[in-house]
Order: C-alpha cells, then structure tokens, then sequence
C-alpha cells in the first residue's frame, strides 16, 4: 500500500519506491551516495536497517522503529548533524543556532524539539527525507530538474520476528539475482546481505536483528549469516536449477507450489502490496488497525500467501492476478 499509515511502537517495515517512468537512472556512484544517505536518514531518524537492496530504477529497504525513551537535546543535535556529514558554512550556522536556541528553552525551544521529534520514528517521514535528499543531489550532479521518483512510496507492515521477517529480508536480498546482475546476492555491493558478509557492523547488526530467537534473543553473527544464506539458497546453499520462466509457469499457469527459495526468484507482489505481512494471527491483530479511516468493508481476517510453503504466512489485501512476476 502507498504511504503506510500504521505507526506503533517497534513497527518493522518493508518500503519500497521507483524512479519516474521506470528508468535506469542510477550506475554504481549513484547507488553508492543513496546507500550513503540511507544509513544517514535512518541515524537520524531513528530506525534500524535490517537489510535494503539498490537497483538501477529502484531500492528496497527492511527497516525497524523501535520504541524510544525521550530525547535529550544533545542527541537531537547529535542526529541532526547527521544529516551533513561534510557541512558547508550555511549548515554548520544553522546547526550552531539551532544550538542556541534549544540551550535557551521557552516556547520557540520547544517547537524546535517538536518540528525535530515528528521527523523522527515515522516511515512516512523517513521516506520522504531521504527521498528529497538524494533527489537533490542527483538532480545537481546531472544538470537536471524535476521529479526523480515515478510514485509514492509501497509499504508493507511485517511481523517483527520469525518466518515472516526473515522471508521478507531474503527476497529483499534477491533482488539482484532476480534481475540477473549475479548469481549470489553477496557479490552485489548494494544490498544489506553483501554489506554483512563483507563485516560491516551495522548489516550484521541487521541480520542478527532478524534472525533473533523468539522473544529477542540475539543470534551471533556468524549464524545470522549461516540461517540467512540458507534461507536464500534453500538446504545445502545451492539452487534448485529451475530457470525463473519454468518457475513462473508453475506457478501463474499451473497453479503448482514450489520451493521457497525458487519462488523468490520471481517478483512477489506479496511482500510489495500486501500491506500487513505475517502469521494469520498477526495480521488479524492490525486489519482494524489498518482499516480506520478507508470508508469501505472490513477486510477479511488475512488472505495466506500461495505458491510455496509460506507456511501460515498471510496478508491484509487480497491479490487476486499478477502476483508473481
């Protein structure tokens, strides 16, 4: 669904946005400054990558907002500098002022903080900002004016542990080899996996966030990794073989059921337009939730996902055609 609306506190989200038009906008040094700004965004904002996936005329990102205890004014400044890692004059005065005016307190000291917290904890905003941010930069190193993104942002609410979550990750993961740029998602740079594999702290951070045990206990790094790979190659780490025009065909025209790990070598419109992703149990919690404020029926408890062994994975909205692609 476009520009969830869903906020509670630890939501996990799955985003998703296009450039206009569906172009091949962006080569490796474009992907290279968005992955910059990624991380950037989500320091100041707050929420946690879990892992994200950069393409030429799209990006994926699995993102946490986790609940958080008020913020002093020292760290709200310390995420606002953030956002400028090299700052020019006009940045480091408006930093220092926005300083000054905080340490002052009174009625324009509290707006500050407002205007500051209500970018912060929220998908829409954290969207948004960065969206902007790297639609100015791209538009100032290519002579070029206008809009950059085709349409607003696809979110799906995911169940924050278990199968859910770590399914949803992994085909995030395999955009790449969906697309045929490589065989193994950890020879792409741009996705949350090969940034892990290669021992960045904050990616394997991110797996093991998603591979937690039930109730949130952490995994080491290395069996983040381990689990993960396995979920994206399925048992043994090596494909089934099946081409991804076979896969389609079992799937749209025979209506068979296939290995998870040859599903998602297909797009899954699921996990882009399913707005609420997880157990049945999950997703019956929040279709209220997620219903208020659209003037028709009350959707069904959850619609469960075909094509594989989902086992009880279902969504809010139901998809009729075109899931598979």
């Amino acid at each position: 669904m476009r520009e969830h609306r869903i906020k509670y506190p630890g939501a996990i989200y799955h985003c998703m946005t296009r450039a206009v038009a569906g172009e091949r906008l962006f080569e490796n040094r474009e992907k290279e400054v968005l992955r910059q700004m990624l991380w950037q965004v989500a320091e100041f904002s707050g929420g946690e990558i879990l892992t994200y996936c950069l393409m030429s005329n799209h990006f994926h990102v699995l993102i946490h907002f986790p609940e958080e205890p008020s913020l002093s004014d020292q760290e709200l400044m310390r995420r606002y500098r953030v956002l400028y890692p090299k700052p020019n004059k006009y940045q480091l005065a408006s930093a220092r002022a926005l300083e000054r005016k905080l340490a002052a307190g009174g009625e324009e000291a509290d707006e500050i903080r407002e205007q500051l917290l209500a970018r912060m904890g929220d998908v829409s905003e954290f969207m948004k900002t960065l969206k902007q941010r790297f639609s100015i930069w791209f538009n100032q190193h290519h002579d070029r004016f206008g809009t950059l993104w085709a349409e607003r942002f696809k979110s799906v609410l995911v169940e924050g542990q278990g199968f859910a979550l770590q399914t949803v990750a992994a085909y995030i993961d395999l955009n790449p080899v969906r697309a045929r740029l490589v065989e193994d998602p950890k020879d792409y740079r741009f996705c949350g996996y090969a940034e892990a594999v290669a021992g960045s702290a904050s990616a394997v951070q991110g797996l093991r966030r998603i591979w937690s045990t039930h109730g949130g206990r952490p995994v080491d790094g290395a069996d983040a990794l381990r689990e993960h790979r396995m979920l994206l190659f399925g048992k043994g780490a090596a494909g089934d073989g099946i081409s991804r025009e076979k896969a389609l065909e079992v799937l749209e025209k025979q209506g068979g059921v296939l290995p998870k790990s040859v599903a998602m070598r297909c797009r899954i419109r699921y996990f882009t337009d399913g707005a609420i992703l997880g157990s049945a149990e999950f997703v019956r919690g929040f279709r209220d939730l997620w219903q208020r404020g659209r003037k028709r029926p009350l959707p069904e408890a959850g619609h469960p996902l075909a094509g594989a062994d989902w086992s009880d994975l279902a969504v809010v909205k139901r998809l009729k055609k075109g899931v598979f692609q």
